[in-house]
Formats: structure tokens, C-alpha cells, sequence
């Protein structure tokens, strides 16, 4: 062809694309880049070159970051399909100024749909027998002509062309998608033979929703159910309407004699062609957008139990409950050393009851611990309160206090490679029992050793894009990480790990150093290990402290790069460094604008003078332990009213579960979070916060609590039936993993009345988020079951 060409070279720059899309100064975004492509971490770009970003913080580093990959997966895809394109010499001018503009990969791929190199099919074997000339007429919608002459086989060949021609083309695809994102409705249903079937996925036997506005969680749900063949989904929408707006496009002549040859074209190419392809492409994105809010969930949820309080260095005993095999007690000294271990049996009888508690006062004199952390998982509470009554009966209270412990994952630690290079001759209810310990001590440095979707405190994690839940998790923690600041001569290998720079080897090699030279005496001394070079020292040093260095400053944020400038100020004070170092008073008579020169400016100043008041500081809240009631043990303890104080355990798209100290988990769904409209749960709540709550509900059988975190008073305030957009009230399905809870309601399934076929006990009982009177016009919701209650 004399108009395509070789494509023209590009040089791609992503800065423009990404200070529009992310609202952000391009100087900025500019700066970003460069120091990512110089290796900078982003911990260490947040904190040490605030300067050269104008003060962009990380959630802002990171979504450059992010948004910078997609944008250069975009820009290679780009460069294949037009080099692809120029091989077939098809690449037009007009093409390729299209493809260079596209700015979706969706789009990108509508454009190349003509030119993708595919297997045989009947357009092409309809072109081989000759009936192209027949295909442009009914494209063309010439006004003469005569279809009744042509053979049935000409025709249907020629509709073969026409029909790939009109799914082939952009705007047709771009139209086709617009309908389905906008109009179409999810729609699902039970396959045949499983209806009668008690699954969790009842709620979706016969259901639809927008897809535009369908949640993450319920779109997983389905997803989940047509895996595990129970149900099948698809896209819903007017068909009429669609293939009206295509054969608009293709610019149908009533006039003509080949109207009605396009008409039957347009609806094969839409049934045959267009619908399964661009369904399979919304499906996808609306896949993707799930991924997407399912993992921002999770790990939003996974900072606060990350950065929850540490109780700090102080001597711990770990219990780990067990009814039937005993509870596995374990005792750490101030850093986390295990120091011994012993089983009691305080649930078979008189005799074993008095031997344990003989056993455990013997162990708590022998050890002395600040405090003693009891697993929250089966027999927790019965474990609890033994601990409780020993340490009475031998006066023992006063000195030492006892706090439940999320042990979500302890289990998946004890069975690890960690635990085992760490204990290998302790078995694995020992190894539990020290991690509940050392979580009390510090759950960061405690928890980044566990598989983060194993901690338990996400939704549909099992179902997600498993690459993008790690990447997002993995941000998560190094984040944390390196927000804390890591003890060097402690560490754990895992948590330096994390650290900016360092990374799992690396991490190995510092240990490594550690176990055989004694304890790093400074930070400079760092630069002594195999491997560990000036780019990983830069990256790395800055958040690694070490308590009773020579140098204060190796105990605080302050980068080594900047010491000198510290005892610069410290000359102009008058004082040493160590007279400067934790001295805020002094700090704050700094004239800052003295200090400013070449890459110093102000941000980097106030981060130093903050950081020489407090050196070193953790910035995590103060531990204070929770407090639930020594009358309430069990569900069977709760009474409708009661007030409670408990732990938020996992926040969902649809509420928060609250541990209230009888094992299971309530539920305080989101209409029952706060007096006010709430329309995001993680805006109000936090995993780890303590929370009053109220007893709404109480379903044995199902164990089911409903809890309130709302004034018994506002109740009578609030018109009933009135929910906004806060969604149905959850299901009634047995919770099942903690760690993965899934979808816990739906919306009321447009057109449908509550299903009437169940027992009226079905319809009348179970927890929901809030308890409304019986006349509440959304009682009777039928999404009831939940889909993870069984999630491995």
C-alpha cells in the first residue's frame, strides 16, 4: 500500500499523562520519576527528598509509581500492535495517529481488532469463495441491486464479511462497551440441579445489578459461585437497543434493497461476535475494579493492625488455648528471647484444674512477666479466665495484667520455614504461643514474618488478582516498616527485610554479621557487610536505629547525610551533639533559615529539629489494653442491650467485625457505625480500635452477633426503611474464616419479592448490622448467606 509506513520511533514521556491523571504538579511527578529511575526507594524518597519532590507524600510517590507501570505497559503494547500493524504494511497515517492517541488499553485493542492475527474464520473462508463484492455492497448500502438474486449461500457469506467488518470496528466496540458499563446488569443464576441445594450462594440464585454500580464484594461472590459451579452469570442488557445504535453506526438506508441483509449482519455480528467478546472485556475491567477495592480494604485494614500499639520491651507470657490438648504457655524476656515453656490443662477435671494452676503460678514466679497474652482462638476466653483466677488466688494481679491477642495466622507462623529455623526443636504449639507473646510485645515486627493474607483481616483475598494483593500488601508493610524505624541490633531478618535498600538477602547477610561480630555499635559499621553498598546504605540507614550508639544521632531519623549539618547547629547552640540530641527546648532555638543551602530546605529542617526533640520516637500510639467483662465469657453471657468495649478485628465494604471477648466476632454493620450517614466503614473505624458497642442480636444456632455502635435513643430518631445508599443489612449465613469474610449482603433484586419458601425462623431471626421493627420494609431481604463462609 502506498499510504502505510513504517511506524515513526516515539519517545515516550509519561510525565504530562501522569500529572493530569493524578492531579499533581508535573515538576513533581518529573522528580519522582528520575529519583525511582536512579533506584530510590519510596520510603526513602517520602522522607529524605522532600525537597526535589516539592513535598509530595508517599501515597502520592506510590501512585505515581503505579499508575507510571500501567502507563508503560500501555506504551510497549502500543509499540507491538503498530509494528505488528506496519508488517501487514496496513499502517495508514489515519491508523496510526488513532493508535498513538489512544490512551486505554481497551482502546488500543478495539483499534488493532482489524488487524489481530486470528485462526480462520467464516468471513475469511466467505472472502475465499469470492463474495467480498457482495459485503460491500450491503456495507455500502448501495441503491440498486437485487439480494432475491443472489443464492441463500452468496448471502449468508456476504453477511459473514459484513458482520466481522462491523465487530471489527472501533466505534462500534467502543459503543457496544459504553452500553454494557453503563446499562447492563450483572445477572446471575442457579444452574440446573443445584437449586434445590443448600449452598451460600442462595442469594444469588436469581439476581441482578447494575454493573456500573455492583461492589466489589458481591461481584467476587458471583465470580466465586460460578467457579464452584453453583451458579452462572452473565451481562445483561436491551438487546433491541444495542443493535439500534450499531446499525446506526453502520448507516442502515431503509431505501436501499440491502437494509434488511445489514439489519440480519448487525444482529449476527452483535450475538456472534461483538456480545461475548466485549461482555468477556467489561467482565474483565469490572474484575479488575474489584481486585482493585477489595485489596485497598485489605490493606488499609493491615496498617492499623501493623502500626496497633506495642506494649514495648517487657518480659511476656504467650498462652496459646487448648481444651482438648492443654495450653501451651511460653515465656520471652524484654527482647523476645524465649526463655522456657509449660502445658497446663485446665479443662479435664478437679484434679488436672489444680495441677495447672499449681503448674502456671510456678512458671509466672519463675518468670516474672509485665504481662501475659492469651490467644482470642477456641478456648481463649476459658484460658483467660483460668490465667485470671491463678494469678488472684496467689496475689499475683497486681504486678502483672492479662490482654487477649488476635492469634489470626499464629498458626501458619508456627507450621513456616521461619519458625523453624528460628525454634527447630520446639513444636509448633510452642512456636504459636511465642508469636502471641512477641505480637503483645510488637505486632509489627511480630507479623511481618506471616504471609499478610493469612493475618485475617481482608475480604475475598483468596479471589483477587493475587499479584497486585501482594504488591499492594508488600507497599503496605515496607511502608509500616519503615514508618516505625527498626531496632538494628534486634531485627529479625523478615522485618529488615522490609527496610528501605535492604531486601530479603541482604537482610540475611546483616543477621548473618550480627550473630558473629556482636551487636552494630553504629550505623557507618553497616557498610562492613558483604554486599551492603553505598546505594543500600543511603537507602537503608535512615530507618535503622541503634540505641546506645557513641553517635546519638544513629539512634534517631536523622540521615547520616545530614550529621554534619546537625553538629554544625549544635556548635552555633553552643552544645554538643549529645547535649542537642533529645533536647526540644534547645532545638526549638534554631533559626532554620540559616541552614537553608543547596538541597536543605525547609521541609528537611523541620523533619530534623522535630526529630531532635524526641529522637528516635515510635510513633505508635501508647499500649493500653482492652478491657471486656469478666461476666461475659461466652454468647451465652450476652444479653440484647448489653454494653460492651471491644476490639475492631476486620472492617468490610459493609461494616466491622468487633471482638467483644466471647470468640465470635460481632458484627456492626454500617448503619449502626455511627449517628451520622456512613458510607465508607474504614472512615469511622479502624482494625485494632476499641469501640463500645451495644447488643442488638444474638443467633445461637448460626453463632451470630449484631452489634450497634450507636446511642440506644437515635434509633427512634432515624426513619425506618430509609438506608441511602448504605446498602441491605449482611446475610444470615454462618461467618466462616475470620480471616476471609466475603460478601455479607446484597441489594434488594430489582423486580423481586422476598423469597417466601423458607421457614419463617429463616426470615424472622439472625444478626443484622442494625434491629429494626418488624413492619422494617427491608426485613425480609433475601441476601442472606455468605458466599466465604466455608473460604479455605
Amino acid at each position: 500500500m502506498t499510504d502505510a509506513a513504517a511506524p515513526v520511533p516515539s519517545t515516550f514521556d509519561p510525565v504530562p499523562a501522569l500529572a493530569f491523571a493524578l492531579a499533581l504538579p508535573a515538576s513533581g511527578v518529573a522528580a519522582v520519576i528520575a529519583l525511582l529511575d536512579e533506584g530510590n526507594t519510596v520510603p526513602f524518597i517520602a522522607r529524605y527528598r522532600k525537597e526535589r519532590t516539592n513535598g509530595l507524600d508517599e501515597v502520592q510517590i506510590r501512585a505515581i509509581e503505579e499508575r507510571r507501570a500501567y502507563l508503560v505497559e500501555l506504551e510497549d503494547r502500543r509499540t507491538a500492535i503498530l509494528a505488528s500493524v506496519a508488517e501487514q504494511d496496513k499502517l495508514a497515517p489515519e491508523l496510526e495517529a488513532k493508535l498513538r492517541a489512544a490512551t486505554t488499553k481497551a482502546e488500543l485493542e478495539d483499534l488493532y481488532a482489524p488487524y489481530r492475527p486470528r485462526r480462520k474464520t467464516r468471513a475469511q473462508m466467505a472472502r475465499e469463495k469470492g463474495y467480498e463484492p457482495l459485503a460491500h455492497k450491503i456495507l455500502a448500502q448501495v441503491a440498486d441491486g437485487n439480494p432475491a438474486g443472489e443464492t441463500e449461500e452468496a448471502l449468508a457469506g456476504g453477511r459473514d464479511i459484513v458482520a466481522e467488518t462491523i465487530a471489527d470496528t472501533a466505534e462500534v466496540r467502543a459503543f457496544v462497551r459504553r452500553e454494557l458499563a453503563e446499562h447492563g446488569k450483572l445477572a446471575s443464576e442457579v444452574v440446573p440441579g443445584k437449586a434445590d441445594e443448600p449452598t451460600k450462594f442462595e442469594q444469588y440464585y436469581q439476581f441482578a445489578e447494575a454493573v456500573k454500580t455492583i461492589p466489589s464484594h458481591r461481584f467476587l461472590a458471583i465470580r466465586r459461585g460460578e467457579a464452584e459451579g453453583v451458579l452462572r452469570a452473565h451481562v445483561a442488557i436491551d438487546t433491541h437497543k444495542v443493535e439500534a445504535g450499531i446499525l446506526r453506526l453502520a448507516k442502515v438506508d431503509d431505501s436501499s434493497p440491502w437494509a434488511e441483509q445489514l439489519r440480519l449482519a448487525v444482529t449476527d455480528a452483535h450475538k456472534r461476535l461483538l456480545a461475548p467478546s466485549v461482555e468477556n472485556d467489561v467482565r474483565g475491567e469490572l474484575k479488575q475494579k474489584s481486585d482493585q477495592a477489595a485489596v485497598e480494604i485489605f490493606a488499609a485494614n493491615l496498617r492499623n493492625l501493623l502500626l496497633a500499639s506495642p506494649l514495648g520491651a517487657a518480659s511476656v507470657i504467650g498462652v496459646d488455648p487448648g481444651l482438648r490438648t492443654g495450653c501451651k504457655c511460653a515465656a520471652i524476656d524484654v527482647t523476645g528471647k524465649f526463655l522456657g515453656t509449660v502445658t497446663v490443662y485446665v479443662a479435664q477435671g478437679e484434679a488436672q484444674a489444680a495441677k495447672a494452676k499449681e503448674d502456671f503460678v510456678a512458671f509466672v514466679k519463675q518468670h516474672t512477666p509485665r504481662a501475659i497474652a492469651v490467644g482470642n482462638g477456641t478456648g481463649g476466653r476459658e484460658a483467660e479466665a483460668f490465667v485470671k483466677r491463678a494469678l488472684a488466688d496467689a496475689g499475683l494481679r497486681d504486678g502483672t495484667f492479662v490482654v487477649q491477642v488476635n492469634e489470626a495466622g499464629a498458626s501458619v507462623y508456627s507450621a513456616s520455614d521461619v519458625a523453624r529455623e528460628e525454634f527447630p526443636e520446639l513444636d509448633l504449639t510452642i512456636r504459636g504461643a511465642i508469636s502471641i507473646a512477641r505480637r503483645l510485645q510488637d505486632p509489627l515486627a511480630e507479623l511481618v514474618k506471616i504471609e499478610p493474607k493469612s493475618i485475617g483481616v481482608g475480604q475475598y483475598q483468596h479471589d483477587v488478582h493475587q499479584p497486585l494483593l501482594a504488591k499492594k500488601l508488600g507497599d503496605v508493610i515496607e511502608s509500616c516498616v519503615n514508618f516505625v524505624g527498626v531496632e538494628l541490633g534486634t531485627a529479625s531478618a523478615q522485618l529488615l527485610g522490609y527496610i528501605a535498600g535492604i531486601g530479603k538477602s541482604l537482610a540475611k547477610k546483616i543477621v548473618a554479621y550480627r550473630d558473629q561480630h556482636g551487636a552494630f555499635t553504629s550505623r557507618a559499621q553497616l557498610m562492613e557487610v558483604s554486599g551492603l553498598g553505598p546505594k543500600a546504605f543511603e537507602q537503608a540507614a535512615g530507618f535503622l536505629r541503634i540505641r546506645g550508639a557513641a553517635n546519638p544521632l544513629d539512634a534517631s531519623a536523622v540521615h547520616p547525610e545530614r550529621y554534619a549539618l546537625v553538629e554544625r547547629m549544635a556548635a552555633d547552640l553552643g552544645v554538643s551533639v549529645g547535649e542537642l540530641v533529645g533536647n526540644a527546648e534547645l532545638a526549638g532555638k534554631l533559626d532554620l533559615a540559616r541552614y537553608v543551602s543547596g538541597d536543605v530546605g525547609e521541609p528537611t529542617l523541620r523533619d530534623i529539629v522535630a526529630e531532635l526533640g524526641r529522637p528516635g520516637r515510635d510513633p505508635r500510639a501508647e499500649f493500653a489494653p482492652p478491657k471486656f467483662r469478666d461476666d461475659v465469657t461466652t454468647m451465652e453471657d450476652l444479653k440484647q442491650g448489653m454494653v460492651l468495649e471491644g476490639i475492631v478485628t476486620n472492617v468490610t465494604a459493609f461494616g466491622a467485625f468487633v471482638d467483644i471477648g466471647v470468640h465470635n466476632d460481632g458484627l456492626v454493620h454500617v448503619s449502626q457505625l455511627a449517628e451520622q450517614f456512613v458510607k465508607d466503614p474504614g472512615e469511622v473505624v479502624k482494625v485494632g480500635q476499641k469501640l463500645t458497642v451495644r447488643v442488638l442480636e444474638v443467633d445461637h444456632q448460626r453463632k451470630r452477633i449484631a452489634l450497634s455502635a450507636r446511642k440506644p435513643a437515635d434509633r427512634q430518631q432515624q426513619p425506618q426503611g430509609d438506608r441511602g445508599d448504605r446498602g441491605p443489612r449482611p446475610p444470615r449465613g454462618d461467618r466462616g474464616d475470620r480471616g476471609d469474610r466475603g460478601d455479607r449482603g446484597g441489594p434488594p433484586q430489582q423486580g423481586q419479592q422476598p423469597r417466601r419458601d423458607r421457614p419463617p425462623r429463616q426470615q424472622q431471626q439472625g444478626p443484622r448490622g442494625d434491629q429494626q421493627q418488624r413492619n422494617d420494609p427491608q426485613r425480609n431481604d433475601p441476601q442472606r448467606n455468605d458466599p466465604q463462609r466455608n473460604d479455605p
